[in-house]
């Protein structure tokens, strides 16, 4: 009798298990695909046109992040500084364009799955170039990878306004707080072309203040933001070589000016580029990254707005007390809250701007950071406006 019970028992467990069997596999074989990231990109798919992530949510969009990648997996630390700070997926989708075809960094990519949209330059073919420029042959490919990169979000995503940010950048804390707070002016200001992160003189010891921001009639980059309008207006033209140069030319320039920081909202990692790293050494790694957040949408800008600023910035500069380079080694102090240092000429510009400690050189006749021809920034604890005559009447540039 026990031993009828037991073989019963057997069968039915078997049976049971045996069913449990042929459902998973109905299961397995009837479910929907799911396709990641990582799957598109090794299928050659992920230049297929995709939605931003659907959020349940009324926030718009403030602005698409576009990063400019190529063969660094270390756009790793760009990527995860980005996702950190990023207030919200909705108001700052993610597309990363990959140029080179450099597998590590496309993996490195991929992995970040649904976080991101991923695009993949699809010429990566040889360039090229101008007899006796070999050398300069990446920054032939960086500009055809960013007029391919920008067509892609403006004219195939259809987005309205981009933020710019190459794989070697990371961010601030309130680097989006500041862009937010800032495409306002850039949307009812015709002066105004670009707004950027970034300032050429931000480093330790010549920066002060981050809430300052300032209008800048140089082209700054590193963390830029345009709108979909200046696009069509450049695209048609847009350079084999040295972008951001040409962005500098008066004729692409067309005398407006871009927001800048006092403190930066980015900081660059990338000692090894096209610019094989000497920039890096003499500059970039002493410039200063912005650590505390500062609440810009909560403050009105309209301040930096040209009819408002201009006035006040010019009747700053010039109210302030006008005072040589060996001023600030005289040991005496004058009871003002900024001084003067003034230049009547390049050959000036550069050797004061050499003693004071902030970048000498002149691009299309324009000084790094430069507004109405003044640099802004501290020196021994005190606000120095190194700048020309008070009658200027514009920027000196012979091709």
């Amino acid at each position: 009798m026990n031993m009828r019970i037991v073989t019963f028992n057997r069968k039915i467990i078997f049976a049971g298990l045996l069913a449990c069997l042929v459902i998973a596999i109905i299961w397995t074989i009837s479910r929907p695909t799911r396709s990641t990231t990582h799957d598109r990109f090794k299928n050659g798919k992920t230049n297929s046109i995709k939605r931003f992530p659907s959020v349940e949510s009324t926030e718009e969009i403030v602005a698409t992040v576009l990063v400019i990648a190529c063969n660094r997996p270390e756009v790793e630390r760009s990527l995860d500084s980005l996702l950190r700070f990023r207030t919200s997926e909705r108001k700052f989708p993610v597309v990363v364009s990959q140029d080179c075809g450099h597998e590590e960094t496309a993996q490195v990519i991929a992995s970040y799955g649904d976080k991101i949209m991923y695009v993949r330059h699809p010429d990566v073919s040889d360039i090229t170039v101008p007899r006796g420029s070999d050398n300069l042959k990446g920054y032939y490919k960086l500009s055809r990878h960013y007029r391919w990169a920008l067509s892609r979000v403006f004219d195939v995503l259809h987005q309205d306004t981009v933020i710019i940010v190459e794989d070697d950048l990371e961010i601030a804390p309130d680097f989006f707080e500041y862009f937010e707070a800032t495409k306002a002016l850039l949307d009812k200001d015709p002066t105004l072309w670009c707004v950027s992160a970034w300032n050429d003189n931000g480093k330790t010891g010549r920066v002060k203040g981050n809430d300052l921001l300032y209008r800048t009639d140089f082209f700054p980059g590193l963390g830029w933001m345009l709108k979909k309008s200046l696009w069509e207006e450049l695209a048609p033209k847009w350079p084999a070589a040295f972008w951001d140069d040409w962005m500098r030319h008066p004729e692409q320039r067309r005398d407006r000016a871009c927001i800048r920081p006092e403190i930066p909202r980015v900081v660059t990692f990338g000692r090894i580029g096209v610019s094989r790293g000497q920039f890096f050494d003499e500059h970039l790694k002493y410039i200063k990254l912005n650590n505390e957040f500062y609440p810009f949408t909560e403050r009105n800008l309209t301040y930096l707005m040209k009819d408002v600023y201009d006035p006040m910035f010019i009747n700053t500069v010039y109210k302030s007390p006008l005072v040589s380079y060996e001023y600030f080694h005289s040991g005496h102090v004058m009871p003002a809250p900024s001084v003067r240092v003034q230049y009547e000429s390049e050959e000036t510009f550069r050797s004061l701007a050499n003693q004071l400690g902030i970048m000498n050189d002149i691009k299309a006749g324009v000084p790094r950071m430069a507004y109405r021809g003044v640099v802004s920034f501290m020196y021994k604890n005190l606000r120095v406006y190194l700048a020309p005559p008070r009658n200027w009447n514009g920027y000196e540039y012979h091709e």
